[in-house]
């Protein structure tokens, strides 16, 4: 073979091969990612059939074009992966239920100390009451109830209280 036609052969292979690239750049720059590839340049070079060594040492203008506009899209807020996009959205969801989750464990942990003081409260409101009886005259620190809570009838069982 001719030196001048191997030079025709390996120009034609050469601009195949861009081709081949160029249509998988814009496939995956697209969001059209095959399943178990991702938007990267490992994933353009095996989807063009195109070592990837090649790829960087033949083609580092497209490369570089690649990386350049996957880097405008995802500024643009825009991410071409769907893969990346999901693992992107659920992290931005677990931060969320994290935030959600440690706002309800403080409510529950001042619930808990609201309930501490109110059974504290009650058990010496009640030894005091055992007392007083115990002794057959009331103490200074138990007070009668308002007028209003004595003259209510109590409640009867299985009725509910109103508000």
């Amino acid at each position: 073979m001719h030196p001048e036609r191997m030079a025709c052969v390996a120009s034609d292979r050469r601009a195949e091969a861009e081709t081949r690239i160029r249509a998988v750049m814009k496939q995956l720059l697209s969001g059209d990612v095959p399943t178990g590839f991702k938007c990267d340049v490992s994933s353009l070079s095996a989807l063009a059939n195109v070592p990837r060594a090649t790829l960087y040492r033949t083609y580092p203008h497209l490369e570089a074009e690649f990386d350049q506009h996957l880097g405008r899209l995802r500024e643009a807020g825009k991410e071409p992966d769907p893969h990346r996009a999901q693992v992107e959205r659920l992290k931005s969801e677990v931060m969320g239920l994290q935030d959600r989750l440690s706002r309800a464990n403080a409510v529950t942990a001042e619930l808990e100390a609201f309930r501490y003081t109110a059974l504290s409260r009650l058990a010496a409101q009640h030894e005091e009451t055992l007392r007083s009886a115990a002794t057959g005259r009331p103490s200074e620190q138990v007070r009668s109830a308002p007028a209003t809570v004595r003259e209510q009838r109590p409640c009867q069982a299985g009725a509910r209280m109103s508000a």
